[in-house]
């Protein structure tokens, strides 16, 4: 069925947002064959960071974990202005999260959970995937999370 996957998005009252625009010289997502490729994509909300700073410091894990699912739905929408209709996911097939750290923070795995929950809680069996999660010392912008999506697509 058509939409399914943003009428998934909608039952659980989110919407995908419009794709960020890049900071510098990249596009947010690319096709090639079957895989689409996103860049990290920051938890921007209308065009700006709601929370900037370190896990650990400035921001909760709790807070950060919301970004980083905040991370993911960016990541739908650059998956779908290239695919054209999120329905054409076969599965996500690996996610990397960054997490600009505190120097004794350890719990990026948590952070980056969720951006995994939210794939799975809107693309089902086809949202489980590879991950790593990696704690970093300062990302773009100083975003503390920051997160890419690499998904097979339904072959044409």
């Amino acid at each position: 069925m058509a939409g399914s996957v943003e009428a998934k998005l909608a039952e659980l009252g989110l919407t995908l947002p419009d794709v960020v625009p890049p900071l510098a010289s990249y596009q947010p997502a690319v096709q090639s064959g079957v895989y689409v490729y996103t860049s990290g994509q920051l938890p921007m909300v209308d065009g700006k960071l709601a929370v900037t700073g370190k896990v650990g410091a400035e921001v909760t894990p709790d807070e950060a974990k919301e970004l980083a699912k905040t991370c993911a739905l960016n990541a739908l929408a650059a998956v779908k202005s290239v695919a054209g209709d999120l329905d054409r996911i076969a599965r996500v097939v690996k996610v990397v999260g960054f997490v600009a750290s505190a120097a004794d923070f350890t719990g990026q795995p948590a952070v980056i959970n969720g951006a995994s929950e939210l794939l799975g809680a809107v693309l089902g069996d086809k949202g489980v995937h590879a991950r790593s999660a990696v704690g970093v010392a300062v990302l773009p912008l100083d975003a503390p999370v920051e997160v890419e999506v690499q998904v097979e697509l339904v072959g044409d």
